[in-house]
């Protein structure tokens, strides 16, 4: 509770108290005193209230939680330079000016993007690009962005039963967005905390999103290059 909340519900309690002790000590009751205890009453739950209401406005942000996996960025080798330079600025910018802790671009039914908290690469891969058969499983969560054509926010992903679809990207996010790349991807873009999404983060996630699928359908993927790295600087 904000202090100042916290000052005014002491002060109604205390006076809601000494209006009680006033009553019950007084040596008897008229009509003046009736009026007196009735405003004190009237200010002690009004204090309460304001309490109540100042806690409401300014609720307690949730705490961050404490996610598994490692920092890393993974990219899909083959892709050309712009679509790879669009997905690298993109992601920096979602990680470095919201509270995300990890995204997930999925397209044509593989992964090309993890970045931010990633989970350990498969035993025996080391490389620091995603795996060429990394793929990305939708469920109805995801099915149904793609049906309404627009994003979809999980802002406590504990109260959606099926938000378990999500865990292959970081198990145990408190919350999810995701959006849909046309009919051939989704862009999934996990939280550190509960309701940790601004308005203004998911007007900008969808922005991206549409600039992203334009990107990826115009510049399709390229063969596999083993030496393709990631750009520098990102």
């Amino acid at each position: 509770m904000p202090f100042g909340a916290s000052v005014s519900l002491s002060s109604g309690v205390l006076l809601l108290l000494l209006a009680i002790g006033n009553g019950l000590s007084a040596p008897s009751i008229n009509p003046s005193l009736q009026r007196a205890e009735v405003l004190a009453a009237m200010a002690a739950v009004g204090l309460m209230l304001v309490a109540v209401l100042w806690t409401r406005a300014q609720p307690l942000a949730p705490d961050a939680v404490d996610l598994g996996g490692t920092q890393g960025l993974r990219m899909e080798l083959g892709l050309n330079d712009a679509t790879r330079t669009e997905l690298a600025w993109g992601s920096h910018l979602l990680l470095t000016a919201t509270s995300a802790a990890t995204i997930l671009v999925a397209w044509d039914e593989r992964v090309v993007l993890r970045r931010g908290l990633v989970p350990p690469l498969p035993e025996g891969d080391s490389s620091s690009s995603s795996p060429p058969s990394e793929t990305f499983s939708p469920g109805a969560i995801c099915e149904r962005s793609r049906n309404q054509g627009q994003l979809v926010s999980l802002v406590k992903t504990a109260l959606y039963p099926g938000s378990s679809e999500f865990d292959p990207v970081l198990p145990g996010l408190p919350a999810v967005m995701v959006h849909p790349l046309g009919e051939r991807g989704w862009v999934v873009l996990g939280g550190w905390s509960e309701r940790c999404f601004s308005r203004s983060d998911e007007r900008w996630f969808s922005g991206w999103c549409e600039r992203l699928r334009m990107t990826l359908e115009t510049n399709d993927v390229l063969p596999v290059q083993a030496d393709a790295p990631a750009p520098p600087g990102c």
